[in-house]
């Protein structure tokens, strides 16, 4: 138990650091980055904010695979089906368009915006399922849950913005339920990739800055929609393929 949040604290402690040097842009590494050609300029930034917690992740992986095996892993136990979930969301997204500030065509903004979001999502869900979910996976379900989602808030650091209490408490309640909807699809799939793709729509509806003001509403529930839609179908047909492996064996 002390091993275990020793290393939780050396994961928080990395990825609070790492990445919200990056998000409130403290050294002001944003102006120098604005140099370079705005596509990369657009995945750097937004990159760069989800590194601590891949970092963090990775680290803390090291030393929990010394004390037992994990079983999280990017593709899970199929990379077919993870690859063809990821697939999905950049299709309808490069399909649709996203308007942009740097004029630039929407559609092939929007295949950047939505890979660099995707990539986002999987460094992001490296450190709340890859790690965490893994790392917790002995204590009850909704002390887990509950855990994972204080941390991930907490992560973001809202409570220093200018967001109210409401926000705040709106927000939390958001990543603890979060937690457990993605913590479900980990649970049936061992896929990281398959969790980002969850944390992707998560993203495209609410909060991601690249997205959000390039499409409407209308647009976020069409690929909101189609995509929830196959991807439950696929988990499902996923899970049936796995239980007759284990009756199988």
């Amino acid at each position: 138990m002390e091993k275990r949040w020793k290393r939780i604290l050396l994961f928080l402690v990395i990825a609070i650091t790492i990445s919200n040097i990056f998000r409130f842009d403290i050294f002001e590494f944003r102006s120098e980055l604005k140099k370079l050609p705005t596509w990369i300029f657009i995945l750097t930034t937004f990159l760069l904010a989800g590194s601590g917690v891949i970092i963090g992740a990775l680290i803390a992986i090291l030393f929990l695979k010394k004390q037992r095996k994990t079983e999280m892993s990017l593709f899970g136990t199929s990379k077919s089906k993870s690859l063809i979930m990821a697939v999905i969301p950049i299709i309808i997204l490069t399909i649709i368009g996203v308007k942009n500030e740097f004029e630039m065509d929407s559609h092939i903004y929007g295949f950047i915006a939505i890979t660099g979001t995707l990539l986002y999502c999987i460094m992001e869900e490296y450190g709340w399922r890859g790690y965490l979910q893994e790392e917790l996976k002995t204590i009850k379900p909704w002390k887990k849950y509950l855990t994972i989602g204080f941390l991930w808030y907490f992560w973001h650091l809202t409570f220093l913005t200018e967001a109210t209490i409401g926000d705040n408490l709106f927000f939390l309640a958001m990543m603890i339920f979060g937690s457990w909807g993605i913590g479900q699809v980990v649970e049936s799939t061992k896929s990281i990739l398959a969790s980002a793709c969850f944390h992707l729509i998560i993203q495209i509806m609410m909060f991601n800055a690249l997205i959000k003001n390039g499409i409407d509403m209308t647009e976020k529930l069409i690929i909101l929609a189609v995509s929830v839609v196959l991807w439950f179908m696929i988990i499902k047909k996923w899970e049936k393929e796995e239980l007759v492996k284990k009756v199988q064996t």
